[in-house]
């Protein structure tokens, strides 16, 4: 009886994830001119300027190639990985005030309020999708194709979901009792991002400091990106199987956590 109660539960729940996530994506481009187009027009931007900066003024480079096609292999490269950060940093750095903004849910005792970190994260999943669509348009006019290998990516974004998700169900239920947490998060993710394969191969720093870096929770999600998305490579299963145990057993802490506080939230709200 337990597991039916559960499976009808969950079903229940992903009845009101779906149109949340719809509503959260339309909502954010309505009243603007070009509306969801900006989902698409934003990743290109971020491509042509981060290509630029990085690639022409930097002169930062991935391999040896000429200079124009080293030029736009960093930039599909550098894009990679900014995609995977983009949708760790936009789902972790809302997190601390997904009850605050959303009190009048708090209020509604049948409303399960564990749904609307999904929501958040199904909302920049979204986004990561059409990202991942110019880059591969991107990769088949300046390789001519893209390797069978991409057809892996799932296998290597679905434990950093796992990540995302028990990360932001600790931080959302944190940043009610405590509201500093939003102000400090910023820049922790900021420091990931940069403490992160993303602007350069781990294999460029000293033996020394490559496992250092690799602890770093986007790290490993970053370099099996590219892998499987650029340069053909099956993916690290090994490390990918250890990964998703860690990944596993935050989102079951993070949910935990999660339901054991919110009988508090309307208390501090």
């Amino acid at each position: 009886m337990f597991l039916i109660d559960t499976a009808m539960t969950s079903a229940n729940d992903m009845l009101l994830i779906v149109p949340l996530v719809r509503r959260e994506i339309v909502g954010r481009y309505r009243g603007s001119a070009l509306g969801i187009l900006w989902s698409l027009l934003t990743p290109l931007f971020m491509l042509a300027v981060y290509t630029f900066v990085f690639g022409t003024v930097l002169k930062a480079r991935w391999s040896e190639a000429s200079e124009t096609a080293s030029l736009a292999e960093f930039g599909v490269i550098l894009f990679a990985g900014l995609i995977i950060f983009q949708l760790f940093a936009e789902v972790i750095t809302r997190a601390p005030n997904l009850i605050l903004s959303n009190q009048n849910y708090v209020k509604k005792i049948v409303f399960p309020l564990e749904i609307l970190v999904p929501v958040a994260l199904g909302s920049a999943l979204f986004h990561a999708a059409v990202s991942f669509i110019v880059l591969l348009v991107f990769m088949l006019v300046i390789h001519g194709g893209v390797p069978w290998t991409v057809l892996l990516l799932p296998l290597v974004i679905a434990p950093l979901l796992l990540l995302i998700l028990g990360l932001a169900w600790f931080l959302a239920s944190l940043g009610t009792y405590v509201r500093d947490i939003g102000q400090v998060l910023g820049t922790v993710v900021t420091a990931l991002m940069f403490l992160s394969p993303i602007f350069f191969p781990l294999s460029a720093l000293p033996d020394w400091l490559q496992p250092w870096l690799a602890l770093n929770p986007i790290s490993l999600p970053v370099t099996q990106a590219r892998d499987v998305l650029i340069f053909g490579k099956l993916p690290n299963f090994a490390a990918l199987g250890v990964y998703t145990l860690a990944a596993a057993a935050i989102a079951w802490l993070g949910y935990t956590w999660f339901e054991k506080t919110r009988k508090g939230f309307a208390d501090v709200l």
